[in-house]
């Protein structure tokens, strides 16, 4: 897989900015062709480096305070079961495969800690989950990000 150039990581930036704008605006901004920007944009989602225009939505502040990190350990050979089953908990957002002492970490949501016990039971009870070791995210100092990837390609 080919690296993304300077055009791309200039590209990406305005989006992460300003995910709204339109092709037309993206090459005035940039000073190139809308037919350029629209092979850009093109391109990139076809390798899955763009993956979409989604809103940022702020769990907190539609009332899901508490995030929490679950270290699983589960019966072998069994990580794509378990997987589903976590995908239909709706308060887990995040699901990642891991090495180290656990299997898989879980990013979860919670309303409150009585409502975060109620998650980490469902959790507790999904069929092959032999083992949990839970976290409260007291706060997010380096929240989920790109831009310094972007802006080291793009050489700002």
């Amino acid at each position: 897989m080919s690296e993304i150039d300077r055009l791309d990581a200039e590209l990406l930036l305005l989006l992460t900015d300003e995910p709204r704008l339109g092709v037309l605006e993206c090459s005035r901004r940039l000073g190139v062709a809308r037919g350029t920007v629209q092979a850009r944009m093109d391109r990139l989602e076809q390798r899955g480096v763009l993956t979409g225009f989604p809103p940022e939505v702020h769990l907190a502040a539609m009332g899901y305070g508490l995030t929490a990190f679950a270290v699983l350990e589960i019966a072998q050979g069994k990580r794509a079961e378990v997987t589903e089953r976590l995908r239909a908990i709706d308060e887990v957002c995040e699901v990642h495969a891991t090495t180290g002492e656990g299997d898989l970490l879980v990013r979860m949501v919670a309303k409150s800690n009585a409502d975060l016990q109620r998650v980490i039971d469902e959790v507790v009870d999904v069929s092959w989950v032999r083992r949990t070791s839970t976290s409260i995210a007291l706060s997010t100092p380096v929240p989920s990000r790109v831009r310094p990837l972007l802006e080291k390609v793009a050489g700002t």
